[in-house]
């Protein structure tokens, strides 16, 4: 209990969470980044990883001088790029064993299941809109790969959807993570980007759960 209480301290108060690894570990706060991007990514068993709000307060602290932009964006649009790719892998080689298990130790099924509704209405696009959806995010390369979608197709939505989910918050983070009302309260803000970015998969399952029986 303990350290789920002090991983949701530490995803809520990023900016101090971040601040602390810059002054203990300097450049190695990159690969820090870089292994917390590539794990949400691309190991599908850890999709609660704090991504988005990562990548936003990880531009606050470039627009202050204490990292730089260019490195981070080059790492971190590496390590989402290659943890889908590994993602991709691990469902392709072990996934259609795992879907057609009922009791899945370290995976949620439910997850799964709804990762696969959400592909088989977007289609390849799913890698693309699935980058700004957690949870989903971490499931639907595993989904692609469990589906055999090409690899030449997958890797391109997996390159476009990547580099776009970094700049959206790398350079969010930029732009207003020090505006003093961002800056002062960075805790509500941190709040904000994952409820919206829950939304758009909270809707779907209602949607789909309620609505979808009654038409």
């Amino acid at each position: 209990m303990n350290l789920i209480t002090q991983f949701v301290d530490t995803v809520l108060h990023l900016d101090t969470s971040l601040s602390i690894i810059i002054q203990s570990y300097g450049y190695w706060s990159y690969l820090i980044l870089f292994i917390i991007i590539f794990c949400e990514t691309g190991l599908v068993v850890i999709p609660f990883l704090p991504g988005d709000s990562l990548v936003f307060a990880a531009g606050a602290f470039a627009a202050k001088g204490d990292m730089k932009l260019a490195i981070l964006l080059l790492v971190l649009c590496i390590a989402a790029v290659l943890g889908d790719t590994v993602n991709y892998e691990i469902g392709r080689y072990i996934g259609p064993k795992i879907f057609k298990q009922d009791n899945i130790r370290f995976l949620n099924k439910e997850h799964l299941e709804r990762t696969h509704k959400f592909y088989e209405k977007y289609g390849g696009k799913t890698i693309i809109f699935a980058r700004f959806i957690p949870i989903i995010r971490t499931f639907a390369p595993f989904v692609a790969g469990i589906g055999e979608m090409s690899y030449k197709q997958f890797i391109s939505y997996n390159i476009v959807g990547g580099i776009s989910w970094i700049c959206l918050f790398l350079f969010g983070g930029y732009l207003f993570g020090n505006m003093p009302v961002v800056k002062n309260n960075f805790t509500t803000v941190i709040y904000a980007i994952i409820i919206i970015s829950v939304l758009p998969a909270a809707f779907e399952y209602f949607r789909h759960k309620y609505f979808t029986k009654e038409s």
